[in-house]
């Protein structure tokens, strides 16, 4: 149902212009999307599929060229509505020392919310709320360029909750961080997810990302090649492959397995699903 529905596409079409006698370069073709309100929706696709560009119509950083995008209802065309999308919807970036603009932590997350004209009483608890949410309550006198990467980008994902959105786009968040940062971020954005139902699209081409989420899409050459649960998606090694991605290890190796003549189901996702998968094999085996 409409209601049920925070961000829909309907035939949305995306070119990049070229130099003068080339045709313009399009990026999406004829996407129809439906993203459900309060899911966790992970966007994979490898570079140049087109998901970075989706992701940016999702607040009106980028117009359709043709079609329709709209939140809540709201067209994003309408320029009238611009800043109530931009409300409902906030963006994260790659680089978080793209977003950070104070020179203290708190004064950073309170940056997007004074802008918007909240009372100081109001913005106050805004601020605390979101450092609590990322984990950063602490460090909220600290200057943000002594944080870690992965701090960094839990600070610049603080300023976009102090907005309050209903929803957080995030664009390839982790690609600039070691292991450690990616998790911590990671698990930042599941908790918003779960704790305040926040929608959240995350937009990757990590597999592992992929595991927890409610649905996974993935694009090539600007088109949706596979929607579904992670389950149904990871299952279609081929697929993934042809759009230049990989399984995640765990369903690669039971693929191997069963290629090697095991009959053996692929749906062992994590570690321990997969190790009780071959366990089962080997016990029936016997």
């Amino acid at each position: 149902m409409e209601h049920d529905t925070i961000i829909r596409t309907e035939q949305l079409c995306f070119s990049y212009l070229q130099e003068e006698g080339k045709l313009p370069y399009q990026v999406l073709d004829h996407i129809d999307l439906q993203i459900e309100r309060g899911s966790f929706v992970v966007v994979l696709g490898r570079n140049g599929s087109g998901k970075s560009t989706l992701a940016k119509h999702f607040n009106a950083i980028n117009l359709p060229v043709s079609g329709k995008v709209w939140v809540s209802g709201m067209d994003t065309a309408d320029e009238a509505l611009l800043l109530a999308i931009r409300r409902q919807v906030g963006m994260v970036f790659q680089n978080p020392d793209n977003q950070l603009v104070a020179n203290v932590v708190e004064e950073d997350v309170a940056f997007a919310p004074e802008n918007l004209g909240i009372p100081p009483e109001e913005i106050r608890e805004r601020v605390d709320s979101a450092l609590a949410t990322v984990g950063l309550s602490e460090f909220r006198t600290h200057a943000p360029y002594l944080l870690s990467g992965g701090q960094k980008q839990r600070l610049a994902i603080a300023g976009v909750l102090a907005m309050q959105p209903d929803c957080i786009v995030l664009d390839e968040p982790t690609a600039m961080l070691d292991p450690i940062g990616r998790r911590e971020v990671l698990e930042t954005v599941h908790s918003i997810n779960r704790q305040r139902g926040v929608t959240v699209v995350l937009i990757t081409h990590h597999m592992d990302e992929a595991l927890d989420a409610d649905r996974v899409i993935v694009m090539g050459q600007g088109t949706i090649l596979a929607d579904g649960t992670p389950s149904e998606i990871f299952l279609q090694v081929e697929l993934l492959r042809e759009a230049g991605l990989d399984a995640p290890e765990t369903v690669k190796l039971l693929y191997a397995l069963r290629k090697a003549g095991w009959d053996i189901s692929l749906d062992g996702l994590f570690a321990e699903d997969c190790a009780d998968r071959i366990a089962a094999y080997l016990q029936k085996a016997e």
